[in-house]
């Protein structure tokens, strides 16, 4: 089991940044691919990004260039550091640690973004 705790959120103005965290606890950090969804009010939940063990990264085009998702295997900690905020930002960001070879996927409660002037 994994246990997955996110912190950072909040409200912000367009064109300004955030950094969200997410610590885990409950089994090796390392094994997991982890990432970060979000899901805007009345849609989908959606991806944002994705870091494997070795750093290798995925970002779909609405938000690559703006947003950095790293990891600390020592601290168990992943984070998303999000440039350049815009409304359409706005969701409730959920961090996942997914493991392939033993069929896991664990999510946190989720963290709020809000972009707004």
């Amino acid at each position: 089991q994994v246990q997955l705790v996110e912190s950072g959120g909040g409200l912000v103005q367009p064109g300004g940044s955030l950094r969200l965290s997410c610590a885990a606890s409950g089994s090796i950090f390392s094994r997991y691919v982890m990432g970060w969804y979000r899901q805007p009010p009345g849609k989908q939940r959606e991806l944002v990004a994705t870091i494997t063990n070795g750093g290798t990264t995925i970002y779909p085009d609405s938000v690559k260039g703006r947003f950095t998702i790293s990891r600390d295997n020592a601290k168990n900690t992943v984070y998303l550091q999000m440039n350049s905020l815009k409304p359409e930002d706005t969701a409730l960001y959920y961090c996942n640690a997914r493991r392939l070879s033993t069929n896991e996927n664990y999510w946190g409660q989720g963290t709020q973004v809000t972009v707004s002037s």
